[in-house]
């Protein structure tokens, strides 16, 4: 009797301490001090008032207000900008490229037949990137990719100023699904050489390109890759450095 006693006891303990932290969860938006509960008057033992006590502390602290934070990302230590020069007098043009670069050679990147032996990757390896640099004589033959009714063929064809730039442009908008605003401008060298530079805004796969011609013989054309998801934010910083140093491999950029 006293055993069952006993059990009705805890049971009607347990409901009263199940109530109570309701009680406290429906007024946990109350200051704490304002809450009628007093411990002293509580008749329940000690354990269970601590109890309640924390449930109000708890609920009323996931009802504070959130203040949101902002992103961040790992500060990148960037390099002394120091150039080299890249002469070989097998290729039809040089320029100056950073020290903590590597050239290193490279399929075509407008021709898949990859037959052209004057294209080259200037790879950083610190930021996981790199500038692929394709080169293709004006007036000269190379294989390209046309669609037909049965898909895609190789087809020879000429390189023509045009066909070159217009493919230089198509290569720049495949990105518009991504970029938000794509932005071209006239480049003048101090060598009197003429082309345009691309500023894509967005999460693309290459912010920065480029293609230089003297419309006659020579046609170049440069875009930056990372080896990285594509993010806007991320990138920014590595993004906004290599492109100062794109535009000097530009300026001191010269044909043979």
């Amino acid at each position: 009797m006293a055993k069952k006693r006993s059990i009705i006891i805890v049971r009607k303990k347990y409901k009263l301490l199940v109530a109570c932290c309701q009680l406290s969860i429906a007024y946990c938006r109350l200051p704490i001090a304002h809450c009628r509960l007093r411990i002293a008057h509580c008749r329940l033992p000690v354990a269970y008032c601590i109890l309640i006590l924390a449930c109000l502390i708890f609920t009323t602290s996931c009802n504070s207000p959130y203040t949101s934070k902002r992103n961040g990302y790992y500060k990148i230590n960037f390099p002394e900008r120091k150039y080299v020069k890249f002469e070989n007098e097998k290729f039809p043009y040089s320029f100056e490229y950073p020290v903590y670069a590597t050239i290193e050679k490279a399929a075509d990147y407008f021709d898949s037949s990859h037959d052209n032996p004057y294209s080259i990757n200037i790879d950083f390896p610190t930021f996981h990137g790199k500038i692929y640099i394709s080169y293709k004589t004006v007036g000269g033959k190379s294989d390209y990719k046309i669609k037909g009714a049965n898909g895609y063929k190789d087809s020879a064809g000429i390189n023509t100023f045009d066909n070159m730039k217009a493919d230089a442009f198509k290569l720049t908008y495949k990105n518009d699904v991504k970029a938000y605003s794509i932005e071209d401008s006239v480049m003048h060298t101090p060598a009197g050489l003429t082309g345009i530079f691309f500023r894509l805004s967005g999460s693309v796969a290459t912010a920065k390109q480029f293609f230089m011609s003297d419309t006659t013989r020579h046609f170049l054309r440069g875009a930056l890759y990372f080896d990285a998801t594509p993010n806007e934010d991320s990138l920014k910083p590595v993004n906004d450095f290599l492109e100062e140093d794109m535009k000097h491999l530009i300026n001191t950029l010269q044909w043979k």
